[in-house]
């Protein structure tokens, strides 16, 4: 090795350890010690919540969440699936007739003075079909 290598290499580590006492003055000062104590507190916390989670009440808490919103999922599935056979089987197609119906003889009945009977009689069926529905909504829930 040639005395310029040696001077090239001993520069060198001069420069290491000058940046090695820079870093240690560095933590050293009172607001990167600060800093430290503040990541180790979160730290701490952090290390405090995960054992929390990780108790059998929350555990089961948790799998308490999770199977009720499966069960909303099911329950959702269920409702569009009904709703889908009401429109299928015409019973929401009926109830809208039955009412569409209702109306047009309460309108002639104020128009033409029809007779309270058959108003009453219309109401009725009306009436019969809603509970048939509600029925059917039940079943289906039900099921």
């Amino acid at each position: 090795m040639t005395d310029g290598e040696k001077t090239s290499k001993l520069k060198e580590i001069r420069e290491i350890f000058s940046g090695a006492v820079e870093i240690i003055h560095q933590i050293r000062s009172p607001g990167l010690q600060e800093s430290f104590r503040n990541i180790m507190g979160s730290a701490k916390t952090v290390k405090e919540i995960i054992e929390v989670l990780k108790t059998p009440e929350i555990v089961r808490n948790i799998e308490n969440f999770r199977l009720a919103s499966e069960n909303m999922n099911e329950v959702a599935t269920k409702i569009q699936n009904t709703l889908k056979h009401l429109e299928e089987t015409g019973v929401i197609d009926e109830a809208k007739g039955l009412i569409k119906s209702a109306k047009s003889t309460m309108y002639s009945f104020s128009d033409n003075s029809q007779d309270l009977h058959e108003m009453s009689t219309s109401t009725k069926e009306l009436f019969k079909s809603i509970s048939s529905l509600v029925d059917e909504l039940r079943i289906t829930v039900a099921s």
